[in-house]
């Protein structure tokens, strides 16, 4: 079945009983990134250009895209990977900070790629300055906190087979 099939399986559009309330709803972001990790258990990491801290492979949702299909896109649109998204690992929820709304982060289980593999990936996309295969330790500096706490329970989970986990902030409820 496609999301069209579907939408028309839903039936007709909910209309408004009190004109208005919809469009005063809440609008948060999503985003879905790629936990690749290698052997040797080092996490791939991107340096964006145009941000101060690393991230992991992915990024934001385009309207009507799911987590899965933009995680997917945007790896492929980065690295040039075009790999099937494994199993979610974390939901996220990040409070609003400046001017960014409050989003939701899906982290999906890229797997392990060989060592080889890990250290032969680069950017395809200009945003990116450069791929960085790093222990989380390592990275933890370059890191947001909220981002470190997330992708620390996002590896636990990829390891153990734990989750899907829900944090807030990255600290697991």
């Amino acid at each position: 079945m496609t999301i069209e099939g579907d939408l028309l399986a839903e039936g007709e559009p909910e209309r408004e009983f009190t004109p208005g309330i919809a469009a005063r709803m809440a609008r948060k972001t999503v985003g879905g990134c790629l936990l690749l990790r290698d052997p040797g258990g080092r996490v791939v990491f991107v340096e964006p250009v145009y941000k101060a801290t690393l991230e992991i492979p992915g990024g934001g949702a385009d309207e009507n895209e799911s987590p899965a299909a933009a995680c997917r896109r945007e790896v492929r649109e980065e690295l040039g990977l075009d790999i099937p998204v494994g199993r979610l690992l974390v939901v996220d929820w990040t409070p609003a900070h400046g001017i960014w709304s409050d989003n939701l982060t899906f982290v999906f289980d890229g797997g392990v790629l060989d060592a080889g593999a890990v250290d032969r990936l680069r950017p395809v996309d200009a945003e990116l300055r450069a791929v960085l295969p790093m222990s989380l330790d390592e990275a933890a500096p370059r890191l947001k906190p909220s981002t470190a706490r997330r992708l620390r329970v996002a590896v636990e989970a990829a390891e153990s087979g734990a989750g899907p986990l829900h944090t807030e902030f990255g600290r697991a409820r």
